[in-house]
């Protein structure tokens, strides 16, 4: 496999896009020089063969409009803070879905990235069971994602990806792979409920199972073994009251099942009612203050009570805290590149006699957009490192289409 990987028509440029893959949980540091020696070597390469990937599509179209949006939302931002650091957000994400889309990639180069992402989780959470069981963090994590919510979203779509390799190369692997395979996806499944995002949590057990149904074309069995897991998963979590079922119980009790998170939407929502066009600015939703808020309301006329609203860095909601942040403008950005996601996926989802790398890399789509848009209703999806991750296993899906077999007319 590393002889493939030599072989590559561009070895750098792939090397720089395993390292970013593999640093993006990891470390600050090596992951941003990653991706700035990644998109030099793509824009160098792609500049010297005078080949940059085919002609102008409706996904270079959407990219382009998502990126710009952000940047003119940044520009008509009401306060000055991180609006220029949160455009270009966007821009890195944005980029890695582009680069990659019209990177041309070679099946052994797909399969090196795809096994540096999951390579790098499970390296990420060793180091984080260690700290965590050692006393050093109050929750397991990963490193260089931060927050256990962002951690738990991360973990989510790869624990997707895991489910989909797992599904669609059983039946080539010998027992070993099959043993480490399955030990690789408890895991996840493990440190996922561990982290106790129930948000999260959910989200990811419901994916495997819809992942299962959408595999019954092609084998019918990851349904079977799919139900038992999920079911044992969430009977062992139960009977031992893990920190999830625990958590969820607290909140019942205190009668605060959404864990302030309503109070916080309200803040979000006040911030759009004031600036609905462009909201706020790209990274600046923790300018959005009580004071600030009551201004507002009192200069539309309408009644404010403190208790209604809470403040904090982000929206606990990616559509909220896109309207809050980037107004109707980045909402309908945004909306447009899910909504065509969710349609190419189900227009060219593989069909039975398709190769195992064609049914992993649309799992892994897959699960990057149905992890982004159901956590992303009570949690912020889509930016910084699992916003990476996401745009990055949906443009390894979309440049492995030209070469699936077509369609019969």
């Amino acid at each position: 496999m590393l002889a493939d990987l030599k072989s590559s028509r561009y070895l750098v440029e792939t090397a720089l896009l395993v390292a970013l893959a593999f640093f993006l949980p990891l470390l600050e540091a090596p992951k941003n020089l990653a991706w700035l020696g990644f998109a030099a070597a793509w824009l160098w390469n792609r500049a010297r063969a005078r080949d940059f990937g085919g002609r102008w599509d409706l996904w270079d179209t959407l990219i382009a409009c998502w990126i710009a949006s952000a940047y003119v939302v940044a520009a008509f931002a009401p306060v000055s803070h991180q609006e220029w650091k949160g455009a270009n957000d966007v821009l890195r994400y944005g980029g890695v879905l582009w680069m990659v889309k019209r990177g041309g990639y070679g099946a052994a180069e797909l399969r090196w990235v795809l096994g540096a992402v999951v390579a790098a989780t499970l390296a990420g959470l060793a180091l984080g069971w260690w700290m965590y069981v050692g006393g050093r963090t109050s929750a397991l994590q990963l490193k260089s994602v931060g927050h256990v919510n962002h951690s738990a979203i991360y973990l989510a779509i790869v624990l997707g990806l895991g489910a989909a390799w797992m599904f669609a190369c059983w039946q080539s692997w010998n027992v070993m792979r099959r043993t480490i395979a399955s030990a690789i996806l408890i895991s996840l499944i493990v440190s996922l409920v561990t982290m106790a995002s129930r948000g999260a949590v959910g989200a990811a057990l419901a994916f495997v199972l819809a992942l299962a149904l959408a595999w019954w074309p092609r084998w019918r069995v990851p349904l079977i073994a799919g139900t038992t897991v999920i079911a044992a998963t969430l009977v062992l979590a139960v009977v031992l009251e893990v920190s999830v079922v625990a958590k969820q119980k607290l909140l019942e009790a205190q009668d605060n099942v959404l864990s302030n998170r309503d109070r916080v939407w309200s803040m979000g929502f006040a911030a759009w009612e004031r600036y609905p066009w462009f909201g706020v600015g790209p990274s600046n939703y923790s300018t959005i203050s009580l004071e600030k808020v009551e201004e507002w309301r009192r200069l539309a006329g309408k009644p404010f009570d403190a208790n209604q609203y809470g403040g904090t860095s982000h929206a606990h909601s990616l559509y909220l805290n896109t309207l809050a942040e980037r107004g109707v403008l980045g909402a309908l950005a945004l909306a447009a590149v899910l909504l065509v996601w969710a349609t190419w996926l189900v227009r060219h989802r593989p069909r039975a006699p398709d190769g195992d790398l064609d049914w992993v890399l649309w799992g892994g789509a897959l699960s990057a957009w149905a992890i982004t848009v159901s956590v992303g209703l009570v949690n912020t999806t889509l930016h910084h490192e699992h916003g990476i991750l996401a745009t990055l296993l949906l443009g390894l899906w979309l440049t492995n289409l030209p070469r699936q077999a077509p369609r019969a007319s």
